[in-house]
């Protein structure tokens, strides 16, 4: 593991509530989360494991019970700002994305190695799983604050939707913390 030379500062938290609706990814801002081994408590993506969806139905049946390596949605404030810029929108709500938490100060985070960690000032650190794909989820959440939108969400997020990340070690998270980059030690993978 290599400190890697950037620092990322959160400059947006939130939690999409556990028990919301199976259409809604919609967060709710928060000014500090507290995250254990299973994510940040009432979050709806919180658990130590959780069923297989359609992204790993290649490998299990869906409702399968895996380990849970997307209990959190890290996304860049530089990637929300050019997607917003593609789209024709002043900006692009983090909540619409169903975002956990936004940093500012790592440049192509989506595409930042697989197993690379941020980590906090307390400890708290979170190991990156891999770039989230874009969905339809947030396209339906900006539709409905912004008719005539939703549908270039897609394609203007493609590449930079963020990625997807597991607590390792437990701690809090506070606006305006700031996160260190370790990235593994390994060349890149040319079969």
């Amino acid at each position: 593991m290599t400190l890697a030379p950037y620092e990322a500062e959160v400059t947006w938290l939130g939690i999409v509530p556990a028990g919301i609706a199976e259409d809604r990814i919609n967060a709710i801002p928060q000014d500090r989360l507290e995250f254990d081994m299973g994510g940040a408590r009432g979050e709806h993506h919180y658990g130590e494991t959780r069923a297989s969806c359609v992204r790993v139905t290649m490998l299990y049946a869906k409702g399968t019970e895996i380990r849970n390596v997307r209990q959190v949605s890290l996304l860049a404030q530089e990637d929300l700002d050019g997607i917003a810029a593609d789209m024709g929108l002043e900006s692009l709500d983090p909540a619409w994305l169903g975002a956990s938490v936004v940093v500012r100060g790592i440049p192509d985070l989506s595409h930042v190695p697989p197993s690379s960690r941020l980590q906090g000032p307390n400890g708290l650190t979170l190991t990156i799983d891999m770039e989230n794909l874009p969905c339809i989820w947030p396209a339906k959440e900006i539709e409905r604050d912004h008719p005539g939108f939703g549908k270039a969400f897609k394609p203007a997020a493609e590449g930079r939707r963020g990625v997807t990340a597991w607590v390792e070690h437990p701690g809090e998270l506070s606006v305006g913390d700031r996160l260190r980059l370790f990235v593994p030690t390994q060349k890149p993978w040319r079969p």
